[in-house]
């Protein structure tokens, strides 16, 4: 067993990856290359309890500091960022936000808190159950009814010392997959398209603004498509706005965008500050943040 859990590429192993193993173990008759000789081919909540205690009484696994029991380290696995021990442990989230824009090298910050983007409780337990019937197959109905340990949504405040901010995002596809790595991070578009809607994950609204200035021009055709496909009105009006006015960057999408625009007294730049009267009468926004506010167009 503790040659299998050596296999698995992950820097933490959760408690429904040992379950699989222990189940796959006595329906096989086998772990690995190696035969068993089991009475049972259905094992129940007391096998993997035994397997579990044993692994924890040798050593072979240890519990995460800042995670429930749950999840365990191996025994001789290097220590891992804080950001791919969470995307292992929460197989339909990825790193986002602020700690997106430090991956991608947009921010001169250091975040000390890791911003992570999953979805919702309802959808998250739909994803868990299409895996794990396809991980189980023909098994998983005799695996839930044995009682053993499914996947379970898991939302530690700290890991490692870090404090972890989880964001619900219903948008799943926003996100690359690093080779090689357990981790996951929302591409450069998705990230851009963050910023406008949440700033205070992202350094705040003046940070988000310095940022587009100094490199939305690099990834304007990926930050055009993402807004294009996935932003609403608001996000178009506020995207529109700052790529044009800020980055200085024309495009015939962006030009769409503008027919779209509603007008409305509570269309803000900034949706968390109060109304101010400076305003873009292009975009029908209320340019509420005190560095702009001044050179108003």
């Amino acid at each position: 067993m503790a040659a299998q859990l050596g296999n698995i590429k992950s820097p933490v192993i959760s408690s429904y990856q040992l379950g699989r193993l222990i189940f796959e173990a006595y329906a096989r008759n086998a772990i690995g290359a190696s035969d068993l000789n089991l009475k049972k081919t259905l094992p129940d909540r007391a096998q993997y309890n035994a397997a579990l205690n044993q692994l924890i009484e040798t050593a072979v696994l240890s519990e995460v500091s800042g995670l429930s029991g749950n999840y365990f380290k191996l025994l001789g696995a290097p220590d891992a960022p804080v950001e791919e021990i969470i995307c292992a442990i929460d197989p339909f989230c990825y790193i986002s936000h602020l700690s997106a824009m430090a991956y991608h090298g947009i921010t001169n910050r250091l975040p000390r808190t890791v911003f992570v983007s999953s979805p919702p409780p309802s959808q998250w337990k739909v994803y868990a159950i299409e895996l794990m019937k396809k991980d189980l197959g023909n098994h998983y109905l005799d695996y839930v009814t044995q009682g053993f340990p499914q996947l379970s949504r898991s939302r530690p405040k700290k890991v490692a010392g870090k404090v972890i901010e989880f964001n619900n995002s219903a948008h799943l596809g926003a996100f690359r997959k690093v080779p090689d790595r357990t981790l996951r991070v929302a591409t450069i578009g998705r990230t851009f398209l963050d910023m406008l809607r949440t700033p205070d994950a992202c350094g705040g609204i003046e940070h988000v603004i310095e940022v587009y200035k100094e490199t939305a021009n690099q990834y304007k055709r990926l930050i055009i498509d993402e807004i294009d496909r996935n932003g609403n009105g608001m996000d178009k009006a506020r995207a529109g706005y700052l790529l044009e006015a800020q980055a200085g960057i024309t495009d015939p999408r962006i030009d769409s965008w503008q027919s779209t625009v509603q007008r409305g007294g509570s269309r803000k730049l900034n949706a968390s500050a109060e109304y101010s009267p400076f305003f873009s009468e292009r975009w029908a926004l209320s340019l509420n943040v005190p560095s702009i506010s001044e050179n108003a167009i």
